[in-house]
């Protein structure tokens, strides 16, 4: 398990490097286990504010004085990653750290072997397997914890921790859901993975929730749906969402417009490898208050977008990143950027496709300040400037290993463009800034040329 803790405000990281201890000082100590414990006089208020005050990372250390400095230590952990599932049915979690506000139940909800040296990896998250742990190429039924058993642990701990602000979980249901949303009201932040649509309708009551992440079908991992009628569902329960995050999740454009016009405070939306429908984007036009759309991973932007008269605009939207997409399909990418016309910030990290005549597009969009390109290697310096010279209110550019993009080919205009503006990081070529930089070294050169044999 990994455990958090909360840092004062006032308190800054030392930048010099660790001194190596004086020991003289000990050299004269003699330890007396007779001797009267001091610390006992203190009260356990006294004592927990001065153990609050030492750093972080002598925590833990603390914690193994006594066992009454154990429990003190517990109660300053706020947030808790649980890898072992029977310390929550125990009641081990709640006697140990009683004032846990972020608690993660994702990793102990899988059933595998720890002791296993096989890890299966899929973007932030890890499980360890064994040779048989598949099933049609997902996890098996028997490695995750039945429902009815995450359910009983969602009772536990909504009992235990009213003042519960983020939860993550996996294969929870609706009762275990419902019963969270009555115990604990200031749950701000909730991420539930392999869970399915009708599992959605027990997040209704959870009045304050602004952070949501769902994860629907996850290669290797997870294949559970959530469509249209999850979507819906999450939007008419909670209004008041901020933030939102969609991995692996079906749908359409009736999902999408339901979020908008039930979710009116709606600020950011995720989607990674969505399964949408065609159609899709249209939904983002009712999002009346959305200020930034990421795509992360996602094998197509919309299979079929229709007509550019019905797309709509999401006027409000200032930040559009796309990462790992493709963006091959010159109709969808265009209808993205004709629902993003407003954006002023643009940020294209290794993007699969995109090429002079797929950039050109952007162009759609008149009013960006910032663009960010990063990996993006079929780019060239063409493509770029016929762009980035229609865009009048240009103050940042950043481009970063996108190797057809040469340094000799800056045309005059695109270097008087480069002189206005507030931000520019100019690292294009990844080769030709290594041989700018190895200039004069003698590095960096052919071997029969370098070495030469000296005569004896």
């Amino acid at each position: 398990m990994q455990l958090h803790f909360h840092r004062p405000l006032s308190s800054t990281p030392s930048t010099s490097p660790p001194s190596e201890p004086d020991l003289t000082s000990f050299q004269s100590f003699s330890f007396d286990p007779s001797a009267p414990d001091y610390t006992s006089l203190l009260s356990d208020e006294l004592l927990l504010n001065i153990l609050s005050k030492l750093p972080i990372s002598q925590h833990v250390s603390n914690s193994l004085v006594c066992k009454r400095w154990l429990h003190l230590h517990g109660r300053l952990v706020y947030s808790l990653k649980v890898a072992d599932w029977s310390f929550v049915t125990s009641g081990r979690v709640f006697t140990r750290f009683p004032n846990l506000t972020d608690l993660d139940l994702v990793r102990s909800c899988i059933q595998m072997p720890k002791s296993s040296g096989i890890i299966v990896t899929h973007k932030t998250m890890s499980v360890h397997v064994d040779t048989h742990f598949i099933l049609d190429g997902f996890l098996e039924e028997t490695a995750l914890l039945p429902a009815n058993a995450v359910d009983q642990g969602l009772r536990m701990i909504a009992g235990k921790y009213p003042n519960l602000q983020r939860l993550a979980a996996t294969g929870a249901s609706e009762e275990g859901l419902l019963r969270i949303a009555e115990e604990c009201p200031t749950l701000q932040e909730l991420e539930l993975h392999c869970c399915g649509d009708l599992a959605l309708r027990g997040i209704a009551g959870i009045k304050n929730l602004q952070v949501v992440k769902l994860m629907g079908f996850i290669g290797v991992f997870y294949n559970s749906t959530i469509s249209d009628i999850g979507l819906t569902l999450l939007a008419q329960g909670c209004r008041r969402l901020v933030k939102l995050e969609l991995c692996g999740c079906e749908g359409s454009y009736d999902g999408i417009k339901a979020i908008g016009q039930c979710c009116q405070m709606l600020e950011e939306l995720t989607l990674s490898e969505h399964r949408m429908d065609g159609g899709w984007l249209a939904g983002l036009s009712f999002c009346g208050n959305l200020k930034t759309l990421r795509l992360r991973s996602c094998k197509s932007i919309d299979k079929s977008p229709g007509a550019d008269e019905h797309l709509g605009s999401c006027l409000t939207l200032e930040e559009l990143h796309l990462q790992g997409c493709q963006i091959r399909d010159k109709q969808s990418v265009k209808a993205l950027f004709l629902v993003c016309e407003n954006v002023r910030d643009i940020v294209l990290h290794d993007c699969w496709g995109l090429e002079d005549d797929v950039f050109s597009l952007a162009s759609i969009c008149r009013r960006v300040k910032l663009l960010s390109l990063e990996g993006c290697s079929l780019l060239t310096i063409k493509g770029l400037e016929l762009v980035v010279l229609s865009w009048k209110e240009l103050q940042r550019l950043r481009v970063m290993s996108c190797n057809n993009i040469k340094d000799t080919e800056v045309t005059p205009e695109l270097a008087t463009l480069f002189s206005v503006l507030k931000e520019l990081i100019w690292r294009p070529d990844s080769r030709s800034l290594l041989s700018s930089n190895l200039a004069g070294t003698g590095m960096g050169r052919k071997g029969d040329r370098f070495f030469k044999r000296s005569k004896d």
